[in-house]
């Protein structure tokens, strides 16, 4: 079992790859969305559905950010 001092030592890199490892090791019934978050991505996904020509691929989104950021 790894401490808060192991952790400690890990690199920030290191550490964001454990908190991902740790977010996939969950199921969506750990992680249980509240019903008005549930609501909003129903209605995003009926709207995506609807007109996808004006929805943005996660490669340009992914772009835009880093250009974006300072």
């Amino acid at each position: 079992m790894m401490t808060h001092d192991d952790i400690a030592r890990m690199t920030a890199p290191e550490r964001l790859a454990l908190i991902g490892d740790l977010w996939d090791s969950l199921s969506e019934e750990d992680t249980p969305l509240p019903m008005p978050q549930f609501q909003e991505l129903q209605r995003r996904m009926v709207s995506f559905d609807r007109d996808r020509t004006h929805a943005t691929s996660w490669e340009h989104l992914k772009a835009e950010l880093i250009e974006r950021a300072p």
